[in-house]
């Protein structure tokens, strides 16, 4: 039952009754309600709060946006800027851990977050998946569904309703990745249809058509001057350089410290100052000549009603007192009185949400929902503890805190004194149907080119809102205010001090195969393992294996009773693989299943710990992938120099070769001759400084009868020493078509022989690409052993480089080994084993 309070703030603030709830959606907080504001941040949001314009950047990656400009339009003119990332940047590379596909889409939708909490922008996505290097925009739309991003970028467009479109791309294909041309041609789409009723009309009918003024190009300055003048007539230039002195930076120095945030890009950036131009070109709508947003009134005028607001905010603006924000609160509430006597659009609902944030800023409110532990499992109660304090000298009443999800609320009907906290405690029951942790965009199987998204209302969200949402009604001289927050543990961590964890939906035990993928001899059983571990006391239940059709598990199910929290139970079960008349590879996927007190869980956990990010919490179904193969291995020893970061030693290991890992230090005759083969991580060249002085030892262990293999390295960053012992020289050429059609060059070299035969059956079921940066020159001494191409293409040569050097053999190879063999991609198993065997 709605307490009357809920139906009062209803009808003064219409649509937009919680605060945050469209002007910081986007950009949310670290997990903490409200962030406090200095008095010069205060009259910077004033600042923004006049204003009406708004840009939307459209690009197609984390790390495409222009930082620079973003900060410029946000933190500088103070207009509404959105960045809307067509992906969430998956089919990357990590420069920081381990973590691909869609645990490297979550960092990076982090980091943009991150970002965007300091340039000022909002975020928004697509369901696009990033499915890896594309050189044709046409691939790229053929593998995406064109409809559905066509239609989650028309709903950004009519949500957020921008004046101007920029594109980080052209629409012209070029040499550029095929997902950057992409978004640039689904942006001119998008900036037409979003103007037309009946576009989508089945998905987006409920939010009005909205037609942006123009889109432009942010493109380089073709031709001009040094000035930043441009040879070209056509193009429009900028100067975004400027310093903003309420927060005493330049907008480039703002610009390095988001663009920083893309650390797992290794995108650390140095902050610029003075005079900087961008440059854009009309792509489609009316032209501008003098500013990207001409002929736009970015004024309260443009708005029926509301020319009054203006007068207002530049009076609010004049008398803004620093040492005394409070003073400004009367004559804030006075512009809330007016917005809230104006209808309802989601322009008007983005402004009175920023306006309560000035108002909370302007009484210093500090509000917060503490609870013990972050984690909690569907059906437990939660322990609440409430704290509102205000430290600025304004009368405030606390009036009631709801919870949502309940259709509950407590009454407090209590003044809050001046900086003196005012704590409620409370324990509310966190519904039984509470779906699990889980990012949205995650919780269904989607496809190779999009994700699966159930609730139309979560498209375009950069995180799952709060699992168990909380609204203060507080009253501010006869006005309610609505704050949103949600429970939070706090922690006191000795080193990193304060943090702060959101809540977390966890089942009571979470399962993990010891191996998430495991090689079988064909028509051999082996014992696999399942750890078990419990999130809740006294914790019983059964524990099963599914398995699709022909592979066997025994026992059927085995019982499990874990006592204490975080007690484990490891349980074994043997798996049979098909049998099959021919010795062909077989894969199946087999998922852990407990079964406690009537309910079935399925969920592995994954932890992903970052300092630039909060705590991110993955909980997807715990599943092993099963693979029969005949494969053979020759050697035992292999010592291994990471690089940026992969799971190759791992699987090395699972090949059943003895793994250990080296540093540069290792690089020693003496050291080395204590293994058959080394192997260099991916980008070793790009990432470590202690490498290069020891390559003369590496390169005399592979003389001496030592294989040394080298994985991909990038073209940048790359050290001017030799990579190898004769002549190399690596491009950007690569192959994107994971399946494109490999042609065998040498098919009596030892590599394609001993001790597995390849045949092009090996490069079957290969996932994302062939490979990246392949070397384009060579010595003679190199044998290419393959060649492929992406469709239309020259066939290249320079993905798997063997060359015999003294006793012993050195390889350079391009080829996807970090994504294939972590995979379980068959053919990828038996061919690096037939490298790692050289010679043996």
């Amino acid at each position: 039952m709605h307490h009357p309070l809920w139906r009062l703030a209803t009808r003064l603030l219409g649509a937009t009754v919680l605060l945050f709830a469209s002007h910081a959606f986007a950009q949310p907080a670290a997990p903490a309600s409200a962030t406090p504001l200095s008095s010069g941040e205060i009259l910077q949001e004033l600042r923004s709060f006049r204003e009406l314009g708004s840009v939307l950047y459209v690009a197609a990656h984390p790390d495409d946006e222009n930082t620079r400009l973003i900060a410029y339009l946000a933190r500088g003119r103070g207009y509404r800027t959105g960045y809307l990332s067509l992906t969430r940047g998956d089919g990357g590379q990590n420069l920081i851990g381990t973590e691909l596909r869609d645990s490297l889409g979550l960092i990076r939708t982090q980091e943009l977050i991150a970002a965007r909490r300091i340039d000022g922008a909002q975020q928004f996505f697509t369901r696009a998946n990033d499915f890896g290097f594309s050189k044709d925009y046409r691939e790229t739309l053929s593998i995406w569904n064109r409809d559905q991003v066509l239609a989650d970028m028309i709903r950004v467009i009519r949500t957020f309703r921008p004046d101007v479109l920029v594109t980080r791309f052209s629409p012209q294909p070029g040499t550029t990745h095929g997902h950057h041309t992409a978004s640039a041609i689904l942006a001119l789409e998008a900036f037409t249809l979003a103007a037309d009723p009946a576009a989508f009309s089945k998905e987006l009918g409920h939010l009005p058509p909205w037609q942006a003024k123009r889109v432009l190009w942010n493109t380089g300055p073709s031709g001009a001057s040094r000035t930043g003048q441009s040879a070209n007539p056509t193009v429009l230039r900028l100067d975004v350089g400027g310093f903003n002195p309420l927060l005493g930076e330049s907008f480039g120095e703002i610009a390095a410290r988001s663009r920083t945030m893309h650390k797992s890009q290794g995108f650390g950036s140095v902050g610029t100052r003075g005079t900087a131009y961008e440059h854009f070109q009309l792509l489609a709508g009316e032209p501008a000549t003098t500013d990207i947003l001409d002929g736009i009134d970015t004024t309260w005028s443009r708005i029926p009603g509301a020319a009054a607001l203006g007068p207002l905010t530049d009076a609010a603006l004049k008398n803004f007192s620093p040492q005394n924000p409070a003073a400004s609160i009367p004559a804030l509430l006075e512009i809330r009185s007016a917005l809230a006597a104006l209808p309802t659009d989601p322009i008007l609902a983005d402004k009175r949400a920023h306006l309560d944030r000035i108002l909370t800023a302007c009484l210093g409110l500090h509000w917060e929902t503490v609870i013990p532990q972050a984690e909690a499992v569907p059906g437990e109660t939660l322990k609440l503890r409430h704290t509102l304090i205000a430290r600025n000298n304004f009368p405030v009443r606390w009036l009631a805190t709801r919870y949502p999800t309940l259709a509950t609320e407590i009454p407090v009907a209590t003044d809050l004194a001046a900086n003196v906290a005012l704590n409620q405690e409370n324990a509310q029951p966190l519904p039984p149907a509470t779906s699990l942790t889980q990012p949205y965009w995650l919780r269904s199987d989607g496809t190779a080119g999009m994700f699966a998204v159930a609730d139309p209302a979560l498209i375009g969200l950069p995180e799952n809102p709060p699992a168990f949402p909380v609204e203060h009604f507080i009253e501010i001289a006869g006005q309610t205010l609505i704050v949103a927050d949600e429970p939070v543990q706090v922690i006191d961590d000795p080193v990193k001090g304060e943090i702060r964890r959101r809540l977390a939906v966890i089942p009571p035990v979470s399962l993990g195969f010891t191996q998430n993928l495991e090689l079988f001899s064909p028509g051999s059983a082996k014992t696999v393992a399942v750890e078990v571990t419990a999130a809740r006391t006294s914790t019983t239940g059964t524990l099963r294996i599914e398995a699709p059709s022909g592979w066997k598990t025994s026992p059927s199910s085995q019982p499990f009773a874990l006592g204490r929290v975080g007690e484990k139970s490891l349980l074994t079960f043997t798996v049979s693989p098909q049998t099959s008349a021919s010795s062909a590879p077989a894969t199946a996927s087999l998922t852990a299943a407990a079964d406690i007190d009537n309910v079935t869980y399925r969920n592995r956990r994954i932890d992903i710990r970052y300092d630039h990010i909060p705590p991110q919490l993955l909980q997807p179904p715990a599943s092993l992938k099963a693979v029969s193969i005949d494969l053979q291995i020759r050697g035992k020893t292999v010592g291994y120099l990471p690089g940026a970061g992969d799971l190759v030693a791992d699987s090395l290991t699972r090949m059943g070769y003895s793994v250990t890992f080296l540093t540069g230090a290792d690089l020693t005759i003496d050291r080395l001759r204590s293994f058959d083969t080394v192997v260099l991580g991916i980008r070793a060249f790009n990432t470590r400084t202690d490498l290069v002085p020891q390559l003369p030892a590496l390169f005399d262990y592979a003389k001496n009868g030592g294989t040394v293999i080298v994985q991909y390295n990038t073209t940048a960053d790359l050290p001017s020493a030799p990579l190898a012992p004769y002549d190399l020289k690596i491009s950007r050429d690569r192959v994107t078509e994971e399946n494109a059609t490999v042609t065998i060059l040498a098919p009596n070299h030892p590599a394609l022989n001993t001790p597995n035969k390849i045949t092009s059956a090996d490069f079957d079921g290969w996932v994302q690409e062939r490979g990246l940066y392949f070397p384009n020159q060579w010595a003679p001494e190199f044998t290419p052993l393959i060649a492929c191409a992406d469709a239309g293409e020259t066939p290249l040569s320079g993905g798997l480089l063997v060359a015999q050097h003294g006793k012993g053999w050195f390889v350079y190879t391009g080829l996807s080994w970090f994504r294939e063999l972590p995979e379980g991609v068959p053919g990828a198993y038996r061919l690096f084993a037939n490298l790692v065997s050289l010679g043996k």
